[in-house]
C-alpha cells in the first residue's frame, strides 16, 4: 500500500466500503461521504479506465466522458505503471458478475 495511504482513518474507511452488500447500499454510502462533483469524479474516472482497459482513443473518450486529456492521462498511468492493479481487479470481478448474470 502507497504510504501516504496507510493512516487508520483510510483503513477504516476501506473497512466500512467492504461491508456495501448492494449497490443500494453502497449509492446510500457515498452520497452520504461525498459530493455530488466527488462522485463524479470518481464514476468518470472509472470509466475512463474502463474505456482505456478497451483500448479507446483519447478523441473518444473525451467526447464519451467530458474527461479532460490530463485526467485520461494520469488514470493511464495508473493503468500502466502502478503495482496496484485496482482497476484490472475490479474490471476482473464485474466481469464475472456480468457473465454470472448473463447465465
Amino acid at each position: 500500500m502507497n504510504a501516504n495511504l496507510n493512516e487508520d482513518s483510510l483503513v477504516y474507511l476501506f473497512k466500512a466500503i467492504t461491508t456495501l452488500e448492494t449497490v443500494e447500499d453502497c449509492r446510500k454510502f457515498f452520497e452520504d461521504l461525498c459530493t455530488i462533483p466527488e462522485l463524479k469524479a470518481m464514476s468518470q474516472r472509472l470509466m475512463v479506465a474502463k474505456m482505456l482497459s478497451e483500448k479507446t482513443v483519447y478523441s473518444k473518450i473525451v467526447a464519451q466522458t467530458g474527461a479532460s486529456t490530463a485526467t485520461i492521462s494520469r488514470v493511464n498511468r495508473s493503468l500502466n505503471y502502478t503495482s496496484c492493479d485496482g482497476y484490472a481487479l475490479v474490471f476482473e470481478r464485474l466481469q464475472a458478475l456480468e457473465e454470472k448474470d448473463g447465465e
